[in-house]
């Protein structure tokens, strides 16, 4: 079905600043690059949060009827410590730290990555193409770059020539960065850098002795830089233009500035129509830090094993609680929210579950087909889930009263409202229904609480025997509880 053709798309286009009516390269069909993860940690909840934006848009894209080509990318080699052009291979500096080798690096976290995403219920992309897959690609790209005069070598490293560049193009037009600002607060130099200029940046990066991940070139044994592999990558399965290219915020510059340079430098054209960025997580109003303690991953939520949240929650209710906010928002992951998420998901679950059961009549009080609209609107403007959530506890409303017998509704609209909130709730939004396994959790947390509450009521009567038993009984169980300030939590290990 082609709802492409009645339903009017706009997004945000990081490129000029504005929303723009969506119109891709080629009628009913969109080719969408997004910048997957460097796998050498496990995979950072913020960054599960952009993928799942742009799985989001995926979805809806699909939903209208285009055919999508979705390339999200692995990168497996090239990508510096503090994304810079000096130091060491991230994937290269974990391997050497474990003592392994770099691919069993990539193999762990590529693995962890895609357990993850599964759990979030992500739609694979089309292709996911790794960057050591492609170094002839990119090895290409340079000599291209190199021969219309973008690019010098120097002892056998390549770099990116931004000031030759800059004469024929705009460098920093993506990020509204303006060239003479970048070169006056640079500082200078330092005697050992290959570089003219602090700006340029890295095409090839000669292996010094020590360096692990190294592929010969004709300019000597050597690795690509991060920004190159995506140019290489997404042009190769997009071709030199193509719709959309997607990321986070912190990305917009250098990593896409600079990809957008390689491509106009190698072609002449400019690579991509519509740049989308998503925004960040914060956790309790702060940055996400490993180095400050203030972080969580997945999978210490899903489990309930960490310090900072009082209880496990589902990967459904954590997804439902990132659909809340618009994608180019900061969104403040807190124990609150995530309770209050988790009880919008119940409501919108039950809700549906009802919706089967509802007894219809001659006559409607919702307007359903009004509705509808509503919710394409929604999504239409820019992806605005959070309307659309908006508008789907709207038909919640009314579900309960025309359950309670206040509000009729007819056999037609009913089965309308039911194929709509099928398709924007578990098609869109990519949301899953609560599972049996689900269910048997919401049991065992209820269960666990009311042990926790006689716990506390023996403690208070000072029947100690009693409250080490239930907490030892339910330590075996792997059911470990934690005494703080708050009162008690749980883990399930």
């Amino acid at each position: 079905m082609q709802l492409y053709k009645e339903q009017k798309l706009k997004i945000t286009n990081s490129l000029t600043g504005k929303k723009e009516r969506f119109k891709p390269i080629n009628e009913g069909h969109i080719g969408m690059y997004v910048c997957g993860p460097t796998v050498y940690s496990n995979v950072h909840l913020g960054n599960c949060r952009t993928f799942m934006s742009f799985d989001m848009i995926f979805r809806y894209l699909r939903h209208l009827g285009y055919k999508v080509r979705f390339v999200r990318n692995i990168t497996d080699a090239g990508h510096l410590v503090d994304d810079a052009d000096e130091g060491e291979d991230k994937i290269a500096k974990k391997a050497r730290l474990e003592k392994i080798e770099p691919m069993e690096v990539v193999q762990r976290y590529t693995v962890d990555f895609h357990k993850i995403l599964e759990q979030f219920n992500f739609l694979p992309p089309s292709i996911e193409p790794t960057a050591t897959g492609h170094i002839i690609e990119q090895l290409e790209i340079i000599k291209e770059i190199l021969n219309k005069g973008y690019a010098y070598e120097v002892n056998g490293s390549v770099y990116f020539d931004v000031k030759k560049f800059s004469e024929s193009f705009e460098y920093g037009k993506l990020s509204g960065r303006k060239l003479e600002d970048m070169i006056t607060n640079t500082r200078e130099l330092t005697a050992q850098s290959d570089k003219k200029s602090p700006q340029d940046f890295a095409l090839w990066k000669k292996a010094e002795p020590q360096h692990i991940m190294r592929w010969p070139s004709p300019w000597g044994d050597g690795f690509p830089g991060w920004h190159l592999e995506c140019t290489a990558m997404s042009t190769k399965y997009l071709g030199d233009t193509f719709d959309i290219h997607g990321g986070g915020m912190d990305l917009k510059f250098p990593h896409h500035e600079c990809e957008i340079a390689q491509a106009e430098a190698s072609n002449g054209l400019s690579p991509v129509n519509y740049w989308l960025h998503a925004n960040m997580l914060t956790l309790n109003g702060k940055k996400m830090a490993k180095s400050t303690g203030n972080n969580i991953l997945p999978g210490e939520i899903f489990s309930g094993e960490n310090p900072i949240l009082s209880k496990p929650f589902a990967p459904a209710v954590v997804r439902f609680f990132m659909m809340q906010a618009h994608y180019t928002s900061i969104l403040d992951l807190s124990n609150d929210a995530l309770l209050a998420s988790e009880k919008g998901y119940h409501r919108l679950m039950d809700a549906f579950d009802n919706l089967g059961d509802l007894v219809t009549s001659g006559k409607s009080d919702f307007n359903v087909q009004e509705w509808q609209q509503k919710c394409y609107d929604a999504m239409n403007d820019d992806f605005n889930t959070p309307t659309l959530i908006a508008h789907l506890f709207e038909a919640v409303k009314h579900i309960n009263l025309i359950k309670e017998g206040s509000e009729s509704i007819t056999l037609a609209d009913k089965e309308l409202l039911q194929q709509s909130m099928n398709s924007f709730i578990f098609d869109v939004l990519g949301l899953e229904g609560k599972s049996a396994d689900y269910q048997d959790s919401d049991k065992l947390q209820a269960v666990v609480q009311l042990l926790i509450e006689l716990r506390n009521e023996a403690r208070s009567n000072k029947d100690f025997n009693t409250s080490d038993k239930i907490r030892d009984q339910l330590s075996a169980m792997g059911i470990q509880l934690k005494d703080g300030k708050e009162g008690t939590t749980f883990s399930v290990s």
